[in-house]
């Protein structure tokens, strides 16, 4: 029996076990911060609906089946995208805008129904989808809107881009907590610039106000010290009056006793009184010496020493004005002299051209002097040389006629053959008989007429030794006279050629 009672008792016991594990198994519970969609049966939920196909747990637990349903959890946490979007306003000013949008998930069904059809399994991509709608709507709104207004009311572009994102986050499921726009940016300067006409009245204004201030602050001090001037003026002047007045006091009461001796002795009287006069006189020189002299004493120096300042800027002046004129005559006479020296310099320049003009000429005349002598010589010596030659010329045609005129045959004797041959030159066709016989023939007779040749030149010899010269004063056997004795026409040319 015991026995019985121990295996009832364990099964009991695992049976509680069992059913404690598949309670652990099939029960769910959402967090404060998360939404469970149970998937696998159809559900009634408020606001949607019939039909959807999944359910919706928030802040509770709910009984699942395994293998039959299936729990996925969507967070309901806060999300947040960073704005940085380029626009372009209605001037046509482009911007950049920078903001942050922070975002989650709506706590209503309908709103968690919505996001879960949409991000259930990327949840990650919640804030690149939500960066390009609000992207594309604040390009929109700033396009409608200028710089002017969007610095004056950033609160309207705020608003008006949360109005226009709020149907289409709704439609994601999503609600927006916050939309802030942090900066503008402004890239071309227009926003600097716009500021710049107040900034400058703003400074201009703070100087205006500093210079009034300091304006004030110097009347004040100017008044202060005038002020504080008058007083010392007044308090010696009160000093002085009760110096006066202590000092014929103390007069008063040494004359007291002279006067209460006087009565007594009547005789001294007269003495005595007199005293006391002369003591008050005193003590009124005194008071004119310690007081008044003082005050006149300070006067008076003031008054000179702004006499002798007004006489030193006077001398100071007229000694700058003399020095002025003397630096000014200075300037003129250094100048005479530099122009003065100038001129002396020019006619010293001018002399010592005018000499080297002079010398240079008297050299050039020289030398050609001593050129037309030295030519004179030469063609003296010429002469004397040609003189001479002519005569040992004809010394040698007087002792030998027939070896000079050889001399000259042989010189000249191309020329004499070529004279012979000149006339052949028109025979076009010429028949030599005898062969080498006629040739020489030919050649002698040629010769011959040269041999006739050279008995002409012996002629002209001995006529022209007969005359001693020739007519154009040249010796006869410089070959001149016989070159021209035996002339060579255009024809011997031709036919030499």
């Amino acid at each position: 029996m015991p026995m019985v009672i121990g295996v009832a008792t364990g099964l009991v016991l695992a049976a509680i076990i069992v059913l404690v594990g598949l309670f652990k198994l099939m029960w769910r519970v959402a967090e404060p911060n998360e939404a469970l969609v149970i998937s696998g049966s159809k559900h009634r939920t408020e606001g949607l609906g019939e039909g959807m196909g999944f359910r919706i747990v928030t802040g509770r637990g709910t009984l699942v089946l395994p293998g039959v349903q299936a729990v996925r959890k969507l967070s309901l946490d806060l999300n947040e995208t960073e704005l940085s979007v380029d626009c372009v306003t209605q001037q046509g000013i482009p911007l950049r805008v920078r903001g942050v949008v922070i975002f989650k998930v709506g706590d209503d069904f309908v709103s968690i129904a919505n996001a879960a059809r949409r991000f259930l399994d990327q949840q990650k991509m919640m804030s690149d989808r939500v960066h390009n709608v609000f992207a594309g709507h604040l390009r929109s709104i700033v396009g409608g809107l200028t710089v002017e207004d969007m610095i004056r009311d950033r609160e309207k572009l705020t608003g008006q881009t949360r109005a226009a994102c709020g149907t289409e986050m709704e439609k994601l499921g999503l609600i927006v907590d916050s939309l802030q726009i942090h900066e503008i940016e402004d890239p071309t300067g227009y926003i600097k610039n716009l500021a710049m006409p107040h900034a400058a009245a703003v400074q201009r204004d703070a100087r205006i106000a500093q210079a009034e201030a300091n304006l004030r602050a110097t009347e004040a001090e100017q008044a202060a010290f005038a002020r504080m001037s008058e007083a010392t003026r007044d308090s010696e002047i009160l000093q002085a009056g009760y110096q006066a007045e202590r000092d014929k006091a103390a007069a008063s009461s040494r004359q007291a006793g002279p006067l209460a001796d006087a009565a007594a002795r009547q005789e001294v009287v007269v003495q005595e009184t007199r005293v006391a006069e002369l003591e008050a006189h005193r003590r009124e020189q005194q008071l004119q010496a310690d007081v008044r002299k003082p005050a006149d004493a300070q006067a008076y120096e003031k008054r000179t020493l702004a006499e002798a300042e007004r006489d030193a800027r006077i001398s100071a002046a007229q000694a700058k004005a003399k020095e002025t004129e003397l630096a000014a005559a200075a300037e003129a006479t250094r100048v005479k002299a530099a122009a003065a020296a100038e001129a002396q310099a020019t006619e010293a320049r001018g002399i010592a051209a005018a000499k080297a003009t002079r010398a240079t000429g008297e050299a050039e005349a020289a030398a050609t002097q001593a050129r037309g002598l030295a030519q004179a010589e030469s063609a003296k010596a010429q002469g004397l040389a040609e003189a001479e030659a002519i005569k040992a010329r004809a010394a040698a045609l007087a002792e030998n006629q027939e070896a000079v005129v050889a001399q000259q045959l042989a010189e000249n004797w191309p020329q004499i053959v070529q004279a012979g041959a000149s006339a052949f030159g028109n025979v076009e066709h010429m028949v030599l008989l005898n062969g080498a016989e006629g040739m020489s023939e030919m050649f002698a007779k040629a010769l011959t007429m040269g041999g006739t040749g050279l008995g002409l030149a012996r002629q002209l010899l001995a006529s022209m030794n007969q005359n001693g010269e020739s007519s154009n004063g040249h010796s006869p056997v410089t070959g001149s006279p016989l070159s021209t004795s035996i002339p060579i026409t255009e024809e011997a040319r031709r036919g030499d050629k």
